[in-house]
């Protein structure tokens, strides 16, 4: 990974998203909590049940409105193509290529994964009944945390769909060589 990409993946994406979903998951948790005098840990309107929504919705979101970002900062010359495939990172090579499905899985990993985390750590420091002020911030923080791995890794994968953007891959062989992929141009 080149400066350039570096920088737009650690920075722009990595310091950006935590900033970015701390203040909006704050103002989303005011908004939805703000009558309540305390939030359950359980319960249809509670620290669990945002915890999973946000698990899901967060990542899911991120991957929509990222990966066409990226990629035009790509297409417009803003960052150069990335100079590794997808396959060279393995957890990249894992992820479908097509954004929505990206975005089904990403979401559905941090569901499984996160949120049970979060939601037992929340257990563990007995968050239930906590007023909603103190839920705004606990909402605000999960969702940064949760927005500083997520973010990164949708812009790098993002980012690696871009290698070899309009350009026929060929293999190196000598004479004879033979087609081993194209990628679309990325518009």
């Amino acid at each position: 990974m080149n400066a350039a990409h570096r920088r737009y993946v650690v920075l722009e994406q990595g310091v950006g998203a935590v900033i970015v979903n701390f203040l909006l998951n704050g103002a989303i948790a005011w908004a939805a909590f703000r009558g309540m005098s305390s939030i359950p840990m359980w319960g249809a309107q509670s620290i669990a049940g945002d915890t999973i929504a946000t698990a899901f919705v967060l990542p899911f979101l991120t991957c929509l409105i990222v990966t066409p970002l990226a990629r035009r900062e790509v297409a417009r010359g803003r960052l150069p193509s990335f100079e590794h495939a997808r396959g060279a990172y393995p957890l990249l090579s894992a992820l479908p290529a097509t954004t929505f499905r990206r975005a089904l899985v990403l979401g559905t990993a941090a569901t499984a994964v996160a949120a049970p985390i979060a939601i037992v750590a929340f257990s563990a420091v007995r968050l239930g009944g906590i007023t909603a002020a103190d839920f705004i911030w606990v909402k605000a923080g999960f969702a940064a945390v949760l927005a500083g791995v997520v973010a990164p890794l949708v812009a790098l994968a993002a980012l690696a769909d871009t290698f070899g953007a309009g350009v026929e891959l060929t293999s190196a062989t000598g004479p004879g060589a033979t087609t081993v992929g194209a990628k679309e141009k990325i518009t």
